[in-house]
């Protein structure tokens, strides 16, 4: 089992900048996938960011590549989410997954075994 909780959402001005956080514990981090996914209200939960175990890729969607940025500290089990240059419709809970597969379709919500409880963003106009 992994327990992941994530941390860092909060209200922010259009422009503005957040980095999320998420800690896990439970397993050897340092072998999981990690991403991150968001659900708007009203919406279904779309993929946001992934990192592979080592950190040597990582994968964005569409709508935030160049603004937000994913990393990881394998020795903190901890993945971070840097969000610049935030947008109102980027508003959504936040959440963070992980993976115990090695190869597979990052993007989709059921390539991950855990998830944290989310972190809610807001971004006013």
């Amino acid at each position: 089992q992994v327990q992941l909780v994530e941390s860092g959402g909060g209200l922010v001005q259009a422009g503005g900048s957040l980095t999320l956080s998420c800690a896990a514990s439970g397993r050897t981090f340092s072998t999981l996938a990690m991403g991150w996914f968001r659900q708007a209200p009203g919406k279904e939960r779309e993929f946001v960011a992934a990192i592979v175990w080592n950190g040597s890729k990582t994968y964005y969607a569409d709508s935030v590549k160049g603004r937000f940025t994913i990393s990881r500290d394998n020795a903190k089990n901890t993945v971070f989410l840097q969000m610049n240059s935030l947008k109102p419709e980027d508003t959504a809970v936040y959440y963070c997954s992980a993976s115990r597969s090695a190869a597979g379709y990052v993007y989709s919500d059921k390539f991950y075994d855990y998830w944290g409880q989310g972190t809610q963003v807001t971004v006013s106009s």
